[in-house]
């Protein structure tokens, strides 16, 4: 089984009742094997204010990664 730990969060929204979320979080094995990830979410809110995520995606947390798809978005 993987616990699954999130260390911190950013969130924008967008339109009528969209967000976006960035997130450091960390997968923690059951022998203590731990991996460190960005996720970006994509969610909208229900009527009652909870957040409801439709798709999202991992990205390695290392920096070369990071700064490559920072990069590529901000050139598109």
């Amino acid at each position: 089984m993987v616990e699954f730990k999130t260390l911190k969060t950013k969130e924008v929204k967008f339109g009528r009742n969209n967000f976006i979320e960035v997130a450091r979080k960390k997968a923690l094995t059951e022998t203590g094997e731990e991996n460190e990830f960005i996720s970006v979410s994509r969610g909208f809110f229900l009527p009652d204010g909870t957040k409801k995520f439709k798709r999202s995606i991992a990205i390695p947390n290392q920096k070369e990664i990071r700064d490559f798809i920072a990069e590529q978005i901000k050139e598109l």
